[in-house]
């Protein structure tokens, strides 16, 4: 019992309070995300749409997310992160009715549209506001834990809107709206602005005001090489709501066969996200990303030889463990080497990678399904990994020297001043106590090398 407080306290403990705000407001919007689950069932059953104009809606989402990502990034930094929160907050929850009102093909699309907007346009805000309150040593917790609050919500979410659809579609997109709507609330009441003015920080950092964020982002190989492995990844992971369900159809499996088996997914990380920071703390970034692409890739490449639904939970349950070891490093790192006037923007061109990877991942997938066969998609998915670990191992040194040098300086420790006592003085103290040096942490004095080291500046 003993160990077990103290595992909870070293995973939550420490903490600021504005981080536990965010993270009930992820868990709040979480709870109630059912549309985008039920999206395309809603729009073909309830609707009456054929596949196409289904397919183009979802793909007006995704293009309304590609936008609302760029767009919330350069909010966020230039407005700030709370205003941005809120309004996307507030647009999301609007749109979220009027789209569940909408019965033309064309307002449904263009909910849809803006509805990805504002909902991703929150993105890139709350990534940044993330980074400013949580210090970089409790990083990898908080994420993690946030991490964990994101799939609790989403797997309970996929339970409570089944049972709502039974009631009424419409309920569906009302809950989400409402829940919403919620974490708007409290982000207006106890969520205080966190951005700090791209002068404060130059000024901070000892230099001029810096210019040209696009052209900053442009030029920045080290990131723009991480966010490109990150695409990589994504495509490969978003198979597993493609080609999977599919390729189980194939195989004459059902629906709820299949969604037993991808809710394993979400149960494996609520049961075990918490523990992956121990897991993984002190240890080699790159090496953890490597081995998380590895592990991910050997899942989804077991998948071509799977034919029975337990194969299938096998597979899912080998690739949801590089997913938890992905997650946490991933985000430390996006975190570190975004420069701090410009997180906003940094971290909306790595959701506008997920974007991509979500517009890109359905059609790559069905055409080499289609002309190679099943079993070249998944197996090459394995390559993809294992191009992804070695691409890890040798960025990693190159990615860790970006973090370290875009760390902020550490304010310098004043120097210890040293009066030291008139040589009669002296003279008397030794005569009285001869056992006890001078400079000794007995006498409050320190030696000329102790009192510089802690007179250096230290991380």
């Amino acid at each position: 019992m003993r160990t077990m407080r103290g595992w909870f306290r070293d995973t939550t403990g420490g903490l600021p309070r504005t981080f536990w705000y965010l993270w009930t407001g992820t868990l709040v919007n979480r709870l109630g995300s059912f549309v985008l689950i039920f999206l395309a069932i809603y729009l073909t059953q309830e609707r009456g749409f054929d596949e196409l104009a289904a397919g183009l809606v979802l793909s007006l989402w995704g293009v309304g997310g590609a936008v609302g990502t760029t767009l919330g990034g350069m909010l966020a930094d230039r407005w700030g992160r709370r205003p941005t929160l809120l309004t996307s907050h507030l647009g999301a929850a609007s749109m979220m009715l009027a789209l569940g009102f909408a019965r033309e093909l064309w307002a449904v699309a263009v909910g849809a549209l803006l509805l990805g907007l504002f909902a991703e346009a929150a993105r890139p805000a709350f990534g940044a506001m993330m980074i400013d309150v949580v210090p970089e040593r409790d990083r990898l917790r908080a994420f993690s834990l946030n991490y964990w609050a994101i799939n609790l919500g989403f797997a309970s979410a996929a339970i409570l809107a089944g049972l709502a659809a039974e009631a009424s579609y419409l309920l569906l997109f009302v809950i989400d709206a409402v829940t919403t709507l919620t974490t708007a609330v409290i982000i207006f009441v106890k969520v205080r602005e966190t951005r700090v003015p791209a002068v404060a920080v130059a000024l901070a950092a000892g230099a001029a005001r810096p210019r040209g964020a696009l052209r900053t982002i442009l030029t920045d190989r080290v990131y723009l090489g991480f966010v490109a492995l990150n695409l990589l990844g994504a495509l490969v992971f978003l198979q597993h709501i493609s080609m999977l369900p599919i390729a189980m159809g194939d195989d004459g499996l059902s629906p709820s066969t299949y969604g037993t088996v991808i809710a394993l997914n979400g149960v494996l990380i609520v049961a075990g996200q918490l523990f992956v920071p121990r897991l993984i703390r002190g240890r080699s970034r790159s090496h953890v990303l490597a081995l998380a692409s590895v592990v991910m890739g050997v899942g989804f490449g077991l998948t071509a030889f799977a034919d029975i639904a337990w194969f299938y939970a096998l597979t899912v349950l080998v690739w949801t463990v590089g997913e938890m070891l992905n997650s946490p490093s991933n985000s430390t790192l996006i975190a570190e080497l975004s420069p701090a006037d410009l997180r906003g923007r940094y971290q909306g061109v790595f959701s506008l990678s997920w974007q991509l990877a979500g517009a890109t991942a359905p059609l790559l997938g069905g055409l080499v399904r289609q002309q190679a066969g099943n079993g070249a998609l998944w197996l090459g998915c394995a390559a993809i990994g294992v191009v992804m670990a070695v691409a890890h191992l040798a960025s990693g040194p190159a990615r860790e020297r970006r973090a370290v040098a875009l760390r902020p300086p550490a304010a310098p420790v004043e120097p210890v001043t040293v009066v030291r006592p008139p040589a009669p003085q002296a003279a008397e103290a030794a005569a009285i106590a001869p056992t006890e040096p001078v400079g000794s942490a007995t006498d409050g004095y320190a030696p000329e090398p102790d009192r510089d080291r802690r007179a250096a500046p230290t991380r």
